[in-house]
């Protein structure tokens, strides 16, 4: 096992930086790691358990950074698009910042109007994940973890909490998402919040990408992008991506762009996850890739809120710079009994895994 790297951007991060005690809490350690094999190389921080970039060549040799995000850690303090993160404890939106289970009612952090959106002003996103171990060789990988306290942004319950990224073979990102919970029953339903542009970071939008996304339903939501508790069918309207199909083909038909879960219809394979999605850059680099995973859902998202945001190398991320596809449980499952439930009992474990297989 190869040792954590000193590197010269080594940052220091004081605990006051996520807390106003006055406490003299220990200084934690935040930094950038690179996983490489080869010229594909995956760089992350345990800010927020971030992928910061991904670099690999397209078909002609040249290579390119294929996701978006900034320069240095100063701008992931904010990171109100959460580039890159781990969201969490509970991806996406609950309406009203509450639920009820077991006969308890909970009340929520509130970060989105009246709702919770990705876990709370202080989600997963926005903490220091520790490093618990970093390996390099022909297969690299790091593993984060994070413990989140019984009553943290509302949610019940003590959860430990491990990310592992890893290069699991030429051109492939694997990532291991799971949760232990450790006193009370607890929603748990994290997501990886990559924007992906295959043309490179700062190359424009991703209107012209192709996109096939193996769902033939979606959950419908209402005007503050909370599902209303449907299921309903894609063929006849703008979310059909049963064919691979040009992002911007109906986009002009849909308030903003695309921000909906969509309802995987593959079946588990031997390989414990379902094929999800395939994304094909439709500007002549030639590369794309397919998306596996084992969770039930996948939003689709076309970065429709991105507007002139200063991002790496000075590249400026306007309305669909990149797009994002996060597998996850159904959005607000603790409000809609008919779908799957992601509550995780004491004892019980959570596992979440995504498998990346880039191709050029």
């Amino acid at each position: 096992m190869a040792k954590l790297p000193f590197l010269p951007f080594l940052l220091f991060v004081a605990s006051a930086l996520l807390s106003t005690s006055c406490s003299a809490a220990p200084r934690k350690i935040v930094a950038f790691y690179e996983l490489k094999k080869g010229d594909f190389s995956v760089k992350v921080t345990n800010w927020g358990a971030i992928i910061t970039s991904v670099v690999l060549p397209d078909s002609k040799g040249n290579l390119g950074d294929v996701v978006l995000g900034y320069d240095g850690l100063g701008p992931y303090i904010n990171n109100s698009a959460n580039f890159g993160a781990v969201v969490g404890r509970v991806a996406n939106r609950i309406s009203g910042a509450r639920f009820v289970l077991n006969g308890k009612a909970y009340r929520l952090s509130k970060n989105s109007g009246n709702n919770t959106l990705h876990g709370g002003h202080r989600g997963f996103s926005h903490v220091i994940w520790t490093v618990k171990e970093k390996v390099d060789g022909e297969f690299p990988y790091i593993t984060l973890y994070y413990h989140s306290f019984d009553g943290e942004q509302g949610f019940p319950g003590a959860l430990d909490v491990f990310v592992t990224y890893k290069i699991s073979a030429p051109y492939e990102l694997s990532i291991a998402m799971c949760a232990k919970s450790l006193n009370k029953a607890t929603p748990v339903n994290l997501a990886q919040h990559s924007y992906w542009n295959l043309g490179g970071h700062g190359s424009g939008t991703i209107l012209s990408n192709m996109v096939q996304i193996f769902a033939s339903k979606i959950t419908p939501v209402d005007a503050n992008l909370i599902p209303i508790g449907t299921i309903v069918p894609v063929s006849g309207t703008p979310y059909d991506f049963l064919k691979p199909t040009t992002v911007g083909s109906h986009i002009d038909k849909l308030s903003g762009g695309y921000d909906i879960n969509y309802v995987l219809d593959q079946p588990i394979g031997s390989n414990g996850m379902r094929k999800v999605a395939v994304v094909k850059d439709g500007d002549g680099s030639g590369r794309a890739f397919e998306l596996w995973a084992n969770q039930p859902g996948v939003q689709f998202y076309t970065g429709n809120f991105l507007n002139n945001v200063k991002g790496k190398g000075g590249q400026i991320y306007g309305k669909h710079a990149g797009l994002c596809l996060e597998t996850q449980g159904f959005p607000d499952s603790v409000n809609h009994p008919n779908f799957p439930s992601q509550i995780v009992n004491p004892g019980k474990d959570y596992k979440h895994n995504m498998l990346f297989k880039f191709l050029f």
